[in-house]
Order: C-alpha cells, then sequence, then structure tokens
C-alpha cells in the first residue's frame, strides 16, 4: 500500500505543478504539443482534429493544431511539452522562445507557483478539518477541544528514554496528580526531585504505567527525566480563518526548506558532506505509506510539505530545473541576445544526468536504510 499511496500523492504534486506552467503557456498564446500522465512510452494518446477525437500513436508526436492528451506507462506523475522548448518551431509565433523574456519567466515559475497554492490548499483543508497542533499563540478563532498534555522530545540516554517513554505519548498523571498544563507538569517532576514516582501515559489509545527516576542529564547540568511537554489539542477553523492559518504555515514550511537546502550547499562546500537527513523516493515512499496509516489529515499535511520541498527545488538556480531555466532567461536579458540553444540544451541535460546520478545514489542509501520494510512489504504483495 506504501507504493500506491506514494504514486497517488507524487502523481499529484506533479500533475499540479505541471497544469501551472500548461495553463500559463497558453495563456501567453504558446501551443503545448502534449500533456501526459506518466512517463513514457505512450500507452494511449488522444488529439481533437477538426471537431473529433483521434488516436494518436506510441511515436506520433505530431504535429497537431491541438494538445496531445495522452497515458503513459510509467505512473510517476506526468509532464507538458511546449512547443519551442526543444528545437522545433523555435520561431512560430506560438513557440515559446518567441515569446517576451518576463513571460517565459512566468510559464516557467507558474509550475511551482502551483506547488505553492497546492500546499496553502491542503493545508487549509487540514484546519478546516481539524488537526492535533501545540497550543500557543494561536489565532482566537481557533476552536479548541481534546486538550491533554504530551511528550514532544525525549533527549537521547535521559531517565525518561531508558524506561520507553515516547514522543507523543499523553500524560494522564504524575504521582497520581493530573498535569493541567506543561508548566504544570514540569513542576511536578521538579518537586520529585530524584525520587522513584509513577507515571500514567497513554499511546496508541492504552494506558500504562510507569516507574521513573529522574537521574543528572549531562545537556541540562541537571537531575531531570529529559522529556519535553507541551500542550496539544484538536484544533480547527472557520474556512477564512483556516486559509489564512494555511498561507502562514506554508510561508512558515518555505522560509525553513530554503534554510535546510542553504545548509546542504554550505556542508557540500565546506566539509564534502551533508549533515542532513536526506531521503530520496524510496525513503519518501515508506514515509508516505506509515503516515497513510495514520489517517487522511496527517497524509494531507504530509503532502503538502511534499509540495513545497518539490517546489523550493526545483527554483533551486540548477541547470535542468526551472529555476535554472529562469537563470538563463535573466542573463538573456543582461546580454540582450540568447545563449546558443545548443549549448544551453548541452548544459541542462549534463545537469540532468548529474541530478538522476545523485538520486540513484539516495535511492540505494534509502533501499539499505528501509531494507526491513520494503521486504515486509513486497511479502504482503505477494501474500507469503
Amino acid at each position: 500500500m506504501a507504493v500506491i499511496y506514494f504514486l497517488i500523492v507524487l502523481s499529484v504534486l506533479v500533475l499540479i505543478h505541471e497544469v501551472g506552467h500548461f495553463a500559463a503557456a497558453r495563456l501567453f498564446g504558446v501551443k503545448a504539443d502534449e500533456f501526459g500522465y506518466g512517463f513514457p512510452p505512450r500507452l494511449l494518446g488522444f488529439v481533437k482534429e477538426k471537431g473529433k477525437w483521434k488516436r494518436v500513436g506510441r511515436k506520433d508526436d505530431g504535429p497537431y493544431k491541438n494538445t496531445i492528451w495522452s497515458l503513459n506507462w510509467l505512473p510517476l506523475g506526468g509532464f507538458v511539452r511546449i512547443k519551442g522548448e526543444q528545437a522545433d518551431g523555435q520561431d512560430d509565433p506560438d513557440s515559446l522562445n518567441s515569446k517576451a523574456i518576463w513571460k517565459r519567466m512566468v510559464i516557467l515559475a507558474a509550475g511551482v507557483g502551483m506547488n505553492w497554492i497546492l500546499a496553502i490548499v491542503l493545508f487549509s483543508t487540514v484546519f478546516m478539518i481539524g488537526t492535533n497542533v501545540v497550543l500557543e499563540d494561536l489565532p482566537e478563532s481557533a476552536r479548541i477541544s481534546e486538550r491533554s498534555v504530551r511528550i514532544t522530545q525525549i533527549m537521547a540516554e535521559s531517565p525518561a528514554y531508558k524506561v520507553g517513554l515516547e514522543p507523543n505519548d499523553i500524560v494522564l498523571s504524575i504521582d497520581g496528580v493530573e498535569p493541567t498544563s506543561y508548566k504544570h507538569g514540569r513542576d511536578l517532576i521538579a518537586e520529585r526531585g530524584e525520587a522513584t514516582f509513577l507515571v500514567r501515559i497513554e499511546r496508541d489509545g492504552v494506558a500504562q504505567d510507569i516507574d521513573v527516576t529522574p537521574a543528572y542529564v549531562k545537556e541540562l547540568d541537571r537531575v531531570a527525566l529529559g522529556v519535553g511537554l507541551a500542550e496539544v489539542g484538536h484544533v480547527s477553523f472557520p474556512p477564512l480563518s483556516a486559509i489564512s492559518v494555511g498561507v502562514q504555515i506554508t510561508y512558515g514550511y518555505t522560509k525553513a526548506i530554503v534554510i535546510t537546502f542553504a545548509e546542504i550547499f554550505r556542508d557540500l562546500a565546506t566539509r564534502q558532506s551533508v549533515t542532513q537527513n536526506i531521503a530520496g523516493p524510496v525513503g519518501i515512499a515508506v514515509m508516505t505509506g506509515q503516515i497513510a496509516q495514520q489517517g487522511i489529515v496527517p497524509l494531507l499535511q504530509f503532502a503538502a510539505i511534499l509540495s513545497i520541498n518539490l517546489a523550493v527545488l526545483n527554483f533551486l538556480p540548477i541547470p535542468a530545473l526551472d529555476g535554472g531555466r529562469v537563470v538563463f532567461l535573466l542573463v538573456e536579458k543582461i546580454r540582450r541576445r540568447a545563449m546558443s540553444r545548443n549549448l544551453e540544451a548541452a548544459i541542462h541535460n549534463i545537469a540532468f544526468l548529474i541530478l538522476i546520478a545523485l538520486i540513484l545514489l539516495v535511492t540505494a542509501r534509502d533501499i539499505g536504510r528501509n531494507a526491513d520494510t520494503i521486504v515486509g512489504g513486497l511479502k504482503g504483495l505477494v501474500g507469503m
């Protein structure tokens, strides 16, 4: 099921991205030769000719007056083939390269723009439905229910870690006293000093009693359990407020992801290594399956975050990506003449091959890290 969920999420994200390119191209009178779901080879294709739909062969790319709509064999998102992107008809009036530089920039940026819009829509939907969040700095329009004090962090090798407490555990009582807030819970723990006491928690709907003994934690330089507590509640918003929150959350994640990418490039430049934990297609597929098991709301949140990641990644100033193509247009604007199309195509192709090689390396590492999960999934598929 993880593979199915992953393909569904990936297809939506990529198709929305391509719809952005397609819509902007048509807005400026640029022809889209083909819009396809999945990647070639083509399975089915149709084009409207003289008011009737005509089936298009597997290797038939036209030219046709209208767009070819195709279904392809590799179900990994989709693509739009815009006239003039390659060497075909670059000087025609409905070609991409015949348009003003600012229009070409808008067409290139429209894909990532749609990914940001999708993230806003998904986050807004999540907050209309309602989700569990930390109850801090919420707008007045927030509707809160099911309040609880939860463990949000466990320090490595701390007393809490050693007795099996986990993030997201609901703290029902501390030494028989129900905490009314995270500050109250923190005070109850501090009052116990180094004495052993009972913590009653709820995990996956089941209550458990765990004996804990605070001890010296080096990172904190004091006696503690080594847990982070927070007040969490089920929060929802009216539609307009949910949209406002969706915009704010999308901005926040975008800023965080940009900073993360900057740190990755800094580490590559200074240490020739990456300290961040990067997941490739296999790792993301495994995470998608795990999150889907938690319900539709967590899956929508995860899809929104992936959509923002796709937007930021695609707009990096790297050849073969949308951001790299925009850089070439800026150079063309400054020079007042275009770079050799053949040279530009060669640079994009080389960069694309490098990106594919990096994806393969990350995928190989993903497989090593998630071997048990992958094997378990394969066994489930074949009924073993």
